[in-house]
């Protein structure tokens, strides 16, 4: 058998909306996808109970469920699923090397990285135990859910404004938790939580506990100049300190900005190295959505089958 032959063609490192639908397309591409799917297969939807803005489920779907309706299309093409986790990779030459955590050396033409962010948490047991039981990451994905109550936002940057603003036209009541006298924020971001008249700034201001015992009842916060403890009533409790991209075992290699998202090229999923593209949210940290991830997973897989094509491999 020549060394060509044993050489994948496609090989997915991360699942979720971008790697599954990145190996829906390549498949059916008959480019005989590998996906491993990493630590967390399906990604952050799978510690999301209800999304209720994916085009295609009138009524709502469990995270967990739609990932497991993603991992079945794409096994049901030829995709080769496997739960393992790559953690040193080799860009080198024109074929690039990926070892896993079981052991396995692989040499692929093409990698799609969809790898994925997580995000950020305070590391409070209230905070794990709540979470998605008014405890939430996201207010573009859940704050329909709280629409009519009161909630709260922690952060002081960019992100924690654009969650405030945004809740703000939903609920009477935002309350916003800085840990500072001042936000991180752009003046622009800074300016619009000012304007919104139901948006109530905490400076200095840190979270001691999450209440509520099978959901959020309320907070009790602290102020970290003064020592006060004061508790405020809330539906809702989202957590906006950031997200970490799932990168690191790539940065010897592949273009990343400051904070470890990867850098592609306009209008593509190309990275700086030949054949490797990236999708989802290792490379986006604007949108950061399901329906976005799985659009850059069919790009992605488009990208890899024209260079396959190119260079006359398939």
């Amino acid at each position: 058998m020549s060394e060509t032959k044993s050489v994948l063609n496609t090989l997915i490192i991360g699942s979720g909306p971008a790697g599954y639908t990145a190996a829906i397309y390549a498949a059916r591409a008959n480019m005989e996808p590998v996906l491993y799917t990493g630590l967390e297969p399906g990604g952050q939807l799978m510690i999301t109970t209800d999304v209720e803005n994916y085009p295609g489920y009138p009524d709502g779907v469990k995270g967990p469920e739609m990932m497991d309706d993603f991992r079945k299309q794409a096994e049901r093409f030829g995709t080769e699923v496997n739960y393992d986790t790559a953690v040193k990779v080799d860009f080198s030459g024109p074929v690039h090397k990926v070892w896993t955590e079981g052991g396995k050396e692989l040499h692929a033409h093409t990698i799609i990285i969809s790898t994925g962010a997580s995000a950020k948490w305070l590391g409070l047991e209230s905070e794990k135990r709540l979470a998605n039981k008014g405890v939430s990451a996201c207010a573009v994905c859940d704050g329909f859910f709280f629409k009519g109550q009161k909630v709260a936002v922690v952060g002081g940057g960019d992100t924690a404004c654009e969650e405030a603003v945004y809740l703000s036209k939903l609920c009477p009541e935002v309350h916003m938790f800085v840990r500072r006298d001042e936000m991180r924020a752009s003046k622009i971001m800074q300016e619009r939580v000012m304007k919104a008249s139901n948006i109530t700034i905490h400076w200095n201001t840190e979270t001691d506990e999450i209440l509520g015992e099978d959901e959020v009842t309320g907070v009790r916060i602290l102020n970290n100049q003064t020592g006060e403890k004061k508790e405020i009533e809330i539906s809702g409790f989202f957590v906006a300190i950031g997200h970490v991209p799932n990168t690191q075992i790539f940065k010897d290699w592949l273009d990343m900005d400051d904070t470890g998202y990867l850098i592609i090229k306009p209008f593509s999923t190309k990275t700086n190295i030949e054949g490797v593209f990236a999708s989802g949210d290792a490379a986006d940290k604007i949108y950061r959505q399901a329906v976005t991830a799985a659009g850059t997973g069919c790009m992605a897989a488009l990208d890899a089958e024209r260079y396959l094509t190119d260079k006359g491999i398939i």
